[in-house]
């Protein structure tokens, strides 16, 4: 039997915003209020928690795959405080050679959905930006979800939300 999944973005959706820059180490990252809450829920009732995420900081020397693979223990490390963990991270770094294409290619969503047996179509998107909108409806997901931000909105998400701390009472509707 396929399952269902919530895809999220990091960087303004389980993370606070590192502006127009990037979380380059494991101190700045810090988790968004209501994310927790939101993965808690989910997890109780069997979806797939996954993360696909642009991290081309890596790509641009930046930081190196170690300190991402750092921030990403942090991340996971705090949630297992919590009793969660994410299901899977799917990173496209910008290197050559990196196994994930850049956003809105769809391409992170269909690895995991062809390596978790997930059904597209019982499965959502969070993210907050045009690209995550568009590469969650080129993946095919059932639908969309945009955290209000500071960037320009061009492609409209099914639902949009002033914060992450609005999700579970929309889950509650949507799901």
């Amino acid at each position: 039997m396929k399952r269902r999944c919530v895809f999220f973005d990091r960087d303004g959706v389980v993370n606070q915003s590192p502006g127009s820059g990037y979380v380059l180490r494991p101190e700045d990252f810090h988790l968004n209020e209501g994310i927790v809450d939101a993965i808690c829920w989910l997890k109780k009732r069997d979806w797939l928690v996954i993360l696909v995420t642009s991290q081309k900081g890596v790509g641009k020397g930046l930081m190196t795959s170690e300190d991402l693979a750092a921030i990403h223990r942090k991340m996971q490390d705090e949630l297992a405080e919590t009793g969660v963990e994410l299901d899977a991270i799917y990173a496209h770094t910008g290197e050559p050679g990196c196994l994930h294409q850049p956003k809105p290619d769809p391409e992170m969503i269909l690895a995991a959905v062809e390596r978790f047996g997930i059904d597209r179509h019982y499965s959502w998107l969070i993210g907050d930006s045009d690209r995550d909108i568009e590469m969650g409806r080129a993946a095919g997901l059932a639908g969309t979800i945009r955290i209000v931000s500071d960037k320009a909105v061009r492609t409209p998400a099914d639902y949009t939300l002033e914060s992450i701390s609005s999700l579970i009472p929309l889950f509650e509707k949507v799901l």
